[in-house]
């Protein structure tokens, strides 16, 4: 996929960007730019890259909250995967 320029606007700002995923990139900022919004209404005297670290603080948690419960999947059906194959052996060698 070749990149594409796309204008964005986040917290007021507008950012030139290059990406493979318009689409995707969009949707981020806009998810970036309410959480900014987000926070100056609950803490208004900070400036926008406070508000920005802030942010980014709580997009990291949310994607470790997100890999986690994604790791706690994958490793519920990796032992189901195992439950039955032991099922399957048993039955197999005729146990």
């Amino acid at each position: 996929m070749e990149a594409k320029s796309i204008r964005l606007r986040i917290y007021g700002t507008e950012y030139p960007l290059k990406v493979d995923d318009e689409d995707l990139t969009k949707r981020a900022a806009e998810h970036l730019d309410r959480m900014m919004h987000d926070l100056h209404t609950q803490i208004p005297d900070q400036p926008p890259v406070t508000l920005a670290v802030l942010s980014a603080l709580n997009v990291s948690e949310e994607l470790f909250h997100e890999q986690n419960a994604s790791n706690q999947q994958t490793r519920k059906v990796e032992q189901e995967i195992r439950s039955i194959t032991q099922l399957l052996d048993g039955a197999l060698n005729g146990e």
